[in-house]
């Protein structure tokens, strides 16, 4: 079959995309070439899909159903797959293959249009602190993944340079810096964290309910990965009276439930958002800008 790029994909790796940069040009010829090579029988392509990655529902040569996922390199996908390996399953997809010449994913397949953002919001919300409390574990010896003082350190450096650029944005990154600092002073431990953790990253499956998807791991403490489900949802919420309080609320009620400090997941939420919405403002979405910096503005 012919492999077509997602549009919400290809619009998001636009957005990132470096000078030269062909990997969506070529993604219709690795695809076929990943496919062939597992001797996979293509049922479809995902749609709408993922915003980093290519994700094809397929089945193995013994009638398995799985799932094969392709990412460019900038999106790190040999630190997913070591995640998953070093998670063996455990509250996360399993990964049916190791090392890969291609750089493709083979993954277990669960159920892509189901998730838990489906739930009612306080049903999903437990549903994915539950599983997220699964994945934070001690990372492998010797281990390669990227930490969060390296990740955020990146980020401060892009967000420093928009808020140059946007005054209205500056007090708000002031902040959201000097939060970071604070908390990267004295972090309380060192796991291995998802790292892009949200309610549509939690999947229904047949071997556990609820499995989670698409990590792009991080060691660090707990509090930096709880800090992006803190916002699942933010258009509701900003949509109603109440959303300042709810979202005190449900900062109290997952720091309680998972045993995090709930300042410093206070923190953490307030940096994550920041950085997304002043980085959703530099690539020109500004609807989300705006929900992103309203909603941190309530912290």
């Amino acid at each position: 079959m012919a492999f077509e790029a997602p549009r919400r994909l290809e619009r998001a790796l636009g957005e990132t995309a470096p000078a030269g940069d062909d990997w969506l040009a070529r993604l219709p010829a690795m695809a076929e070439e990943a496919v062939a090579r597992r001797e996979l029988t293509v049922e479809r392509v995902q749609v709408p899909g993922g915003r980093s990655s290519l994700v094809v529902l397929v089945r193995r040569a013994d009638g398995t159903p799985a799932v094969l996922k392709l990412a460019p390199p900038r999106a790190r996908p040999e630190s997913e797959r070591a995640a998953l390996a070093h998670w063996g399953g455990l509250g996360a997809v399993q990964l049916l293959e190791g090392a890969a010449e291609d750089g493709a994913l083979l993954l277990e397949r669960l159920h892509p249009d189901v998730s838990v953002r489906s739930l009612p919001e306080a049903r999903a919300l437990l549903e994915a602190a539950g599983t997220l409390r699964r994945l934070w574990v001690t990372p492998p010896a010797g281990h390669a993944f990227e930490t969060v003082a390296e990740r955020t350190g990146r980020q401060a450096a892009a967000m420093r340079a928009s808020a140059e650029a946007d005054p209205e944005a500056a007090p708000l990154v002031d902040a959201a810096l000097a939060a970071r600092e604070e908390l990267l002073a004295a972090p309380p431990e060192q796991l291995l964290l998802h790292g892009t953790f949200r309610q549509s990253k939690v999947l229904a499956g047949e071997r556990m309910p609820w499995l989670a998807v698409g990590p792009d791991p991080v060691v660090g403490e707990s509090a930096f990965d709880l800090a992006r489900l803190v916002r699942d949802r933010v258009e509701d919420l900003i949509a109603t009276s109440s959303g300042p309080s709810t979202t005190r609320r449900r900062i109290k009620r997952l720091a309680e439930s998972l045993e995090v400090d709930q300042e410093r997941l206070r923190g953490w939420t307030l940096f994550r958002a920041v950085e997304s919405g002043v980085r959703a403002r530099r690539v020109g979405r500004e609807k989300d800008a705006e929900l992103l910096l309203e909603f941190a503005a309530w912290l």
